[in-house]
């Protein structure tokens, strides 16, 4: 018998072949409006209207009021308390923030109100990369600036999010990952086969501070609250003992750092969409999808243009221009190639590496808490690659049904690896009674409505 009851898989596959889902044909649907979102403690119906007609002067005036307003900063607190998070340099936790009550609060209110608000230092952690064994630098602000970083949030972003390209995807409410992926894919059909891939070297650490503050100045006038914002770009950054200041950059782990990213960005996506080149981009990762290499020659030097411009790098080894039915590229996860639907390598890996440290031959849990366990991780990594090819979702079951094998050996007091009669004494139906998550019979049950 073939290993993990291969030959049972293959009449299955021979019966219904494995089919590609497209991602248009689950459509992540519209995207709000800003309307839907904007923070009701910030945002009434006149200042909304103003914001759709277009405000005086093209700039927005007296903001630090709605800033420091105690409604805006109890519905920050709110959400900060929500996300739970970790302590910053002040050792206070969301809890310690939340026992105060509104005390806390009240001493925002005034030093917002009296120009008296600093932030303190950011802590700076160290989280393990995706899929890699590198560490990649992660700050954590104290709670009281995570508060007043969203209440000021609440203010901008629907002033800068109005100015944004249909094009940008990253950080932005109703907009997510699948709605990039199903534009890619639009793009793509229509024969827009030859696409700039293209990557922007440390991008959060190397965004030029003065050139962020003119982007704000541009729509926002109140002085305090644009010298807000700077304090927050000056912040220091203590690691261990030590701290300085960065001269570029904006904090990673800060509430504000995704949307400066988006306004830092902003032009770049006009100039491309006024050039009539089709991007896709989701924060700092984006791909230009064009007709022939000649337009993608063009694209990539516009952009090289501009990121020399604007202080940025693209990775001279990452940034590039593929045939995507010939060598296909990475975005958001998913490998495109031609019709191909595919995890990419480094998204295999990490899933893989997750399996594995639940699997391990040694660890105390029975079988069906590590099904349980197992199961939580497959259910979150087959909703985002559902759309995948239906091979993939075979072979990682076979792989994960094998590491059990393993484990259940070792309890055996028996070596080597679950494999050759290990598949008959557990066969795959054992493993679907101890309540294991099926890959592969999740993507058929998805597949079904779409098979021809």
């Amino acid at each position: 018998m073939q290993e993990d009851g291969c030959v049972m898989s293959e009449t299955r596959e021979r019966n219904h072949p494995p089919v590609t889902v497209p991602f248009a044909a689950t459509p992540a649907g519209e995207p709000p409006s800003i309307r839907d979102w904007a923070n009701p403690c910030v945002w009434t119906d006149r200042m909304l209207a103003t914001l759709e007609q277009g405000v005086r002067g093209g700039r927005w005036h007296t903001l630090i009021d709605k800033v420091y307003a105690p409604l805006n900063l109890f519905a920050a607190r709110s959400n900060v308390i929500g996300k739970r998070g970790a302590a910053g340099v002040d050792h206070q936790s969301v809890e310690g923030f939340l026992a105060n009550g509104q005390k806390e609060l009240d001493r925002l209110h005034e030093a917002l109100r009296t120009n008296a608000y600093r932030p303190q230092a950011v802590r700076r952690v160290w989280i393990p990369k995706p899929g890699s064994k590198e560490q990649r630098p992660l700050g954590v602000p104290t709670v009281r600036d995570r508060v007043v970083q969203t209440a000021l949030l609440h203010v901008l972003e629907p002033i800068f999010d109005a100015t944004f390209s249909q094009a940008s995807y990253g950080f932005r409410h109703g907009r997510g990952c699948h709605h990039a992926l199903e534009r890619v894919e639009e793009l793509l059909d229509a024969g827009r086969v030859y696409v700039v891939d293209a990557d922007l070297k440390s991008y959060f650490d190397t965004i030029s501070k003065p050139r962020l503050m003119t982007r704000l100045r541009e729509k926002v006038s109140d002085s305090r609250v644009l010298r807000l914002v700077e304090m927050f770009l000056e912040q220091g950054v203590m690691d261990n003992l030590r701290q300085w200041t960065p001269e570029t950059g904006t904090p990673q782990g800060a509430v504000l750092s995704p949307l400066l990213a988006n306004i830092y960005l902003n032009p770049l996506d006009h100039v491309l969409d006024d050039a009539g080149f089709a991007l896709v981009r989701y924060a700092d990762d984006f791909v230009i999808l064009c007709k022939t290499r000649e337009e993608a020659e063009a694209a990539l030097a516009m952009v090289q243009r501009w990121v020399d411009e604007n202080e940025l790098t693209l990775h001279p080894t990452k940034t590039k221009i593929v045939d995507a039915r010939i060598k296909g590229f990475d975005f958001l996860g998913y490998h495109f190639r031609g019709d191909l639907r595919v995890p990419r390598q480094k998204s295999l890996r990490k899933l893989k590496d997750a399996v594995r440290a639940k699997t391990d031959r040694t660890n105390g849990h029975d079988l069906p808490f590590t099904c349980a366990r197992l199961t939580w991780q497959l259910r979150g990594w087959f909703t985002y690659f559902r759309h995948c090819r239906g091979s993939v979702f075979r072979q990682l079951d076979g792989w994960i049904r094998g590491r059990l094998r393993s484990m259940l050996r070792r309890r055996q007091k028996r070596r080597g690896r679950g494999r050759g009669r290990d598949q008959q004494r557990w066969p795959n139906r054992f493993f679907d009674e101890q309540g294991l998550y099926s890959l592969q019979t999740a993507h058929v049950c998805f597949a079904q409505p779409f098979r021809r």
